[in-house]
């Protein structure tokens, strides 16, 4: 059976001081939820953040890492850095980083191995941006993002994968993918995976939605069978937001 995650992704915000006070209002959620909470802040406060939640049921991920062990790459963080301040999931491939940084799908391929090889979790991110869905070709966009960088690897490996569908125009410009929408694309994702290995991969993969989830639409989004939960991004920087968008499950 795979798993309900809400994971919050905050970005280049918060410092030191504002990861504590939005910690402080998250501690509640993970008492009652159902879903599985996934908080990512950024690299400086990820150890003050990891303890602070020790025992609080919420998981700390980073956003993201290089794919070598060490080496003379100035400003980068490695796998085992990571893991050294209690973090064992990384965000991989997200649309920012593919934007501003033309990661592509080789170099992710090469970061999801050393994730793996570090025995950490990876959230995947892909997904279209407008002009792709304006001439059809979003399913052949995220087919190409999900095999060139994910299907080297064995079925067994799919155990560390969380993936997540970003549908780049619905990503703060005030958008969002219909629900139908939403699920019309996981469930082309889930066959995808589905026609690669077997259904039973397919099916044991958690596909969350990232296109500006709030509040007032969780609860019809993560309605839908191949969705899953959410990558949120702006409102996990609020602690009413993100929790109530994790009781939407």
């Amino acid at each position: 059976m795979r798993k309900n995650i809400v994971a919050g992704n905050w970005k280049m915000n918060t410092d030191l001081a504002d990861t504590q006070e939005l910690i402080g209002g998250l501690k509640s959620i993970a008492k009652t939820s159902d879903a599985e909470i996934i908080i990512a802040p950024p690299f400086t406060n990820l150890y003050s953040a990891f303890e602070a939640l020790k025992g609080a049921g919420i998981e700390v991920a980073a956003q993201n890492m290089h794919q070598s062990t060490s080496g003379a790459f100035t400003g980068e963080i490695s796998a085992s850095m990571l893991k050294g301040v209690g973090v064992k999931t990384v965000i991989l491939g997200h649309s920012e980083r593919r934007a501003y940084f033309e990661e592509k799908e080789d170099l992710l391929a090469e970061k999801v191995n050393t994730a793996l090889e570090n025995d950490m979790k990876v959230i995947y991110c892909f997904g279209e941006e407008l002009k792709d869905r304006n001439f059809s070709e979003h399913f052949e966009v995220v087919n190409k993002q999900i095999s060139q960088a994910l299907f080297h690897l064995d079925a067994d490996a799919w155990k560390h994968i969380i993936l997540a569908y970003e549908p780049v125009w619905a990503i703060g410009t005030g958008e969002t993918a219909s629900p139908d929408q939403a699920q019309e694309m996981h469930a082309f994702i889930r066959k995808t995976i589905a026609d690669e290995y077997s259904q039973e991969v397919a099916d044991s993969v958690t596909v969350l939605y990232g296109g500006s989830v709030k509040p007032a639409n969780a609860k019809e989004i993560f309605s839908k069978p191949d969705v899953d939960g959410g990558l949120i991004g702006g409102a996990s920087l609020k602690a009413e937001d993100f929790m109530a968008i994790v009781n939407a499950f």
